[in-house]
């Protein structure tokens, strides 16, 4: 069987070996277009397991087409080439089961889009389209994401409360709970603090450095405070090209390239 017609479930994906310091995904020669424009070029890029990585740049750089890109999320906006090989399989080939990716590589928006159901049926409404009956079973992924999220203690006895009642801060952390009750290997997280004030920030922040015990989180972040807090590595985009990538201290304190001190600095533009 070729690779392409692999559909992506556990019974084909390589295992997850023991060793923490192996991939968690990497793109070879990763290009994005839209129509005709060139929106993003030449993505070479390896993202370890159990880290936080940030990827930084002004506006329209093309940090958020890469990030969708590696859970298929351009599929019907743009044409994405190159490979996305994750677990052993590229998964940027049009016989891999997208349905099946997003499973494995959850993702957060940047505003909270919680659905309009209760708390608990936002973090079970997937599980139980999926095939999981087990009421016992959704009960305690309902805690288990809600308490990895940081928000059981705030939610515990109104679990059928709506979620559109519950603060901008609370809902996002219900998104990432959403997202975790699917048990992924990856969270993408496209701005999740941009339309959160300070506090909530510091609350999704901390959520994030807990999370990394059990997850790979990879953020688009255009707060440079942010990425110098949470991640191990940072990325720097610029006019639709990675110009630099590396631990986060090295980039912020350190950076080869005059363009990424300028941008770090505040200099940039």
């Amino acid at each position: 069987m070729s690779i392409e017609q692999y559909d992506l479930t556990k019974n084909y994906i390589r295992p997850l070996d023991a060793d923490k310091h192996e991939l968690a995904i990497e793109t070879k020669d990763l290009q994005v277009f839209y129509g005709e424009n060139h929106a993003f070029h030449d993505g070479n890029l390896k993202f370890e397991r159990y880290k936080i990585t940030s990827l930084i740049g002004a506006s329209g750089c093309g940090k958020s087409t890469y990030l969708r890109s590696l859970n298929r999320m351009n599929d019907g906006i743009g044409r994405v080439t190159g490979q996305i090989m994750y677990r052993g399989l590229d998964i940027n080939t049009k016989k891999i089961n997208v349905y099946e990716v997003r499973k494995h590589i959850g993702m957060v928006f940047q505003r909270p889009n919680p659905f309009s159901k209760s708390i608990r049926e936002n973090i079970i409404f997937a599980l139980k389209e999926d095939g999981q009956k087990n009421k016992k079973k959704l009960d305690e992924i309902v805690e288990k994401s809600l308490r990895s999220a940081a928000l059981w203690d705030e939610v515990k006895d109104d679990l059928d409360k709506s979620a559109l009642a519950l603060s901008g801060g609370q809902q996002q952390r219900l998104c990432i709970a959403r997202a975790i009750a699917m048990a992924p290997d990856i969270l993408l997280m496209d701005e999740p603090c941009s339309a959160l004030d300070p506090i909530s920030t510091l609350k999704i922040e901390e959520t994030m450095i807990e999370l990394k015990k059990n997850y790979t989180i990879i953020i688009v972040t255009h707060n440079m405070q942010q990425a110098s807090r949470v991640s191990d590595y940072t990325a720097f985009f610029h006019l639709g090209h990675v110009i630099e990538f590396d631990k986060t201290r090295k980039v912020f304190t350190n950076p080869k390239i005059q363009a990424t001190d300028d941008y770090v600095s505040g200099n940039f533009g």
